[in-house]
C-alpha cells in the first residue's frame, strides 16, 4: 500500500493550502487516516484524524478551528484543508493510514502506511 501525498510549498501567513494524501489500495473508507508534522528540531507531532468508515475526527487544539480533515472517495484519498496559517504551522506534513480501528489514533507507532511528507513553509 502506497500513500501519495500532494500539496504545500512556500506560502504566505493567513493564506490557505490543501494537502492530500491518496491511497494506492483498498477503499479509503476502510482506513484510518491521520496527519502529523514535524517542525524543525522538535519531534513528529499529531495533528488531526479522521477514524475508518467515515467516522468521527479529531483535532488537537492548536489547529482545530482553521484545519479541516476530510475524505474524498471519489479520489480515495484525505484531504487536509488548512486556512489561516501561520508561522508555526512550518512542517513536514505526512499522513499516516491503517485498515480499520485504532484504540489510539495519535499514536505514531500505531499506523502501518506512510505517506512522504510534502514541506509546508509559512514566512512573510
Amino acid at each position: 500500500v502506497e500513500l501519495v501525498q500532494s500539496g504545500g510549498g512556500s506560502l504566505d501567513p493567513g493564506s490557505s493550502v490543501t494537502l492530500s494524501c491518496a491511497v494506492s489500495e483498498g477503499s479509503i473508507a476502510s482506513y484510518t487516516v491521520a496527519w502529523f508534522r514535524q517542525a524543525p528540531g522538535k519531534e513528529r507531532e499529531f495533528v488531526c484524524s479522521t477514524r475508518w468508515g467515515g467516522g468521527s475526527t479529531r483535532y488537537i487544539d492548536s489547529v482545530k478551528e482553521r484545519f479541516t480533515i476530510a475524505r474524498d472517495n471519489f479520489k480515495n484519498a484525505v484531504d487536509l484543508e488548512m486556512v489561516a496559517l501561520i508561522s508555526e504551522g512550518t512542517a513536514v506534513y505526512s499522513c499516516a493510514a491503517t485498515l480499520g480501528h485504532l484504540q489510539d489514533d495519535a499514536a505514531v507507532g500505531h499506523y502501518d502506511y506512510w505517506g512522504r511528507g510534502p514541506q509546508v513553509t509559512v514566512t512573510s
